[in-house]
């Protein structure tokens, strides 16, 4: 049995085009008052459809929701007049700390200093000001040390879909976040 989905496929095209935002089934199936089995269908016929060679977005599954962004090899070509004027644009300071924090979420300025070797101040401000990090708890130990860890932004600054998804580290680098902390 064959399911004709092209209104529901459309529809959820739509809401997709119209949000920008990446949106969950949860969300779409409340916008949509689609049932979640038929949003799950459309989604898999929407990766389908961008799939092909001659199409320029994709259905990308990032934060935890469904978005409709160019095709990654295209970007090359669109983000110096689509791109946000940050996006792309921090220093190797700011990223080696970025990924520091990725990697070791949650985790103190202390810690991030001790594997930098550097003071993480000016660091952790500019990263809280882009929204890439933010304050996730305290360290239970003396003094309280704010713990940090990142946000659904920084999420989709780097299209992924969880933290889960970043690329692995070799064994050296891994040594070095451990004996930092």
């Amino acid at each position: 049995m064959e399911l004709h989905l092209e209104k529901e496929t459309a529809l959820i095209e739509a809401i997709l085009f119209l949000e920008g935002e990446p949106l969950d089934e949860d969300a779409l199936v409340r916008i949509s008052a689609l049932s979640r089995d038929v949003i799950d269908l459309v989604i898999e016929q929407l990766q389908k459809k961008y799939s092909a060679e001659d199409c320029g977005v994709e259905l990308e599954q990032i934060s935890g929701g469904w978005v409709l962004t160019p095709k990654r090899d295209l970007w090359v070509f669109l983000k110096d007049r689509y791109g946000k004027k940050t996006e792309g644009k921090l220093s190797k300071s700011a990223m080696e700390t970025l990924s520091i924090i990725a990697y070791s979420q949650p985790i103190t300025r202390a810690e991030i200093e001790a594997i930098r070797g550097v003071s993480a101040d000016n660091m952790v401000r500019l990263l809280i000001d882009r929204n890439l990090i933010k304050e996730v708890g305290k360290k239970d130990i003396p003094g309280k040390p704010v713990q940090y860890g990142t946000t659904k932004e920084f999420l989709k600054f780097f299209r992924i879909n969880s933290i889960a998804d970043l690329p692995k580290l070799d064994e050296t680098e891994s040594e070095r976040f451990e004996l930092a902390r």
